[in-house]
C-alpha cells in the first residue's frame, strides 16, 4: 500500500524481529517508509535499525498515531 510516495508496510501482528526485517526489505527499493507495528519492542528495533543504517526515524506524536514510525534514506 502506497502513501503518496511512501511506502507503507503494515507489520501488525508481526512480533520482533519481522517488522525490523520487513522494514529493512522495504528501504532496499524505497527512500521513505511508514511502518506500522503492535509489537511493544519494535520502536526500540526500528531505531536500532535505522541508526546502523544511518536513516532518520520519525514516530507518531498523535495517540493515534502510536506504533507508526516513518523512516527516511
Amino acid at each position: 500500500m502506497n502513501e503518496g510516495s511512501t511506502l507503507v508496510v503494515d507489520a501488525r501482528g508481526m512480533r520482533c524481529p519481522w517488522p525490523a526485517l520487513r522494514l529493512a526489505r522495504a528501504m532496499r527499493d524505497a527512500p521513505d517508509v511508514l511502518l506500522i507495528a503492535d509489537d511493544p519492542q519494535a520502536g526500540h528495533e526500528v531505531r536500532a535499525l535505522a541508526r546502523e543504517h544511518g536513516w532518520s526515524v520519525e514516530a507518531g506524536t498523535a495517540t493515534v498515531d502510536e506504533g507508526r514510525w516513518r523512516v527516511r534514506r
